[in-house]
């Protein structure tokens, strides 16, 4: 199939309310050409992450060119640059993007082939593109900053502070493939305690209580590594009192107010941030560890060991089903991921 001259693309302006229909609207763009390590992938599902409304939510600027959002993505690659090594056109991929460039919600996207996988084969469109952002950041901020591994977290505890979103959806399986590692995640409601405990956390407390109260009613002082992924200035105090001496607490979310990190102190503790896009916004030298990261989570969908966290899928991909999906997005209480599939 030959590629075409215009896509369809749905983009943004002005920075509006997600109740104003011009907030995300359908446009047609030129389809871009790709460039030394670039694919060009037709665009077939794309998910929608915190970051999207995050990066849409209302401000006084005015772009001068239509802006894409959208940093999850599953295609075809239709077109390759002159310095791409790891893929070729036909190839099914899916991938979070990078934050600097247009985004997956146009038929074609151009992307670096070091932060895109091949597409685990015994999902679909939609149960892929529900993927790339959330197992990156979780298996970034689980393996990479807070140094879990087989080797040295076996009878040790990991607390996952919001672990029915995206993010602890993936987080909960794959601290699951650690032997030995007791997983303790947090949902304030019902159907979500349910989705934790079915994916395979040990155990489940409630963050809208008495965190540290809800923790220690399990047996437990301290926990050996702290993932946060909801709300962290409201549950910092908590977390610096639950954490273990010399351990690390890595939070994904930018506090709403300032926080004391000399709460810290006494216990020798570290806090690390986790950002899935620090790699392709600074061109890092180990960039393509997110091309290894999405090959090795194909693995694990593959054999068995982790599944999707789709949890709605609508369709097409335009701008009235992605301003419902933003809008579910700002109340903050989804279970799992929204995708969008088909054009």
């Amino acid at each position: 199939m030959s590629t075409p001259d215009f896509m369809k693309a749905v983009g943004l302006k002005a920075y509006l309310p997600i109740s104003d229909e011009n907030s995300l609207i359908d446009i047609s763009l030129p389809v871009p050409t790709p460039k030394e390590r670039d694919l060009l992938v037709r665009v077939e599902a794309v998910s929608v992450n915190p970051v999207d409304a995050k990066v849409r939510s209302p401000k006084s600027k005015i772009e001068e060119h239509y802006r894409v959002l959208g940093w999850d993505a599953v295609g075809t690659v239709v077109a390759l640059g002159n310095k791409v090594e790891s893929f070729k056109v036909g190839d099914e991929v899916y991938y979070a993007g990078d934050i600097t460039r247009a985004g997956s919600n146009s038929e074609f996207q151009l992307i670096d082939e070091r932060i895109v996988g091949h597409k685990p084969k015994s999902l679909s469109n939609p149960e892929a593109a529900a993927l790339p952002l959330t197992a990156i950041t979780a298996s970034e901020g689980l393996f990479e900053q807070l140094g879990i591994s087989e080797q040295n977290s076996a009878g040790k505890t990991l607390l996952i502070i919001g672990g029915a979103g995206g993010v602890g959806s993936i987080a909960i399986q794959l601290a699951k493939q650690i032997k030995g590692l007791t997983i303790i995640a947090t949902a304030s409601r019902t159907e979500s305690a349910e989705w934790c405990r079915a994916l395979g956390a040990d155990a489940v407390i409630n963050h809208q209580q008495d965190l540290v109260q809800e923790f220690r009613t399990l047996g437990k002082r301290f926990a050996d590594y702290i993932f946060c992924l909801n709300t962290t200035a409201k549950h910092w105090q908590a977390m610096c009192e639950l954490i273990a001496p010399q351990s690390i607490i890595c939070s994904i979310v930018e506090p709403e107010a300032l926080v004391d990190l000399n709460l810290l102190k006494s216990k020798s503790a570290h806090f690390v941030w986790e950002f899935m896009f620090t790699r392709s916004m600074y061109q890092t030298a180990d960039m393509i560890e997110q091309q290894k990261i999405l090959n090795e989570i194909a693995n694990l969908i593959d054999a068995g060991k982790i599944k999707t966290s789709l949890n709605n899928t609508l369709s097409p991909i335009n701008a009235e089903n992605l301003r419902t999906a933003h809008a579910a997005i700002e109340k903050g209480n989804t279970i799992g991921k929204i995708v969008l599939s088909g054009w």
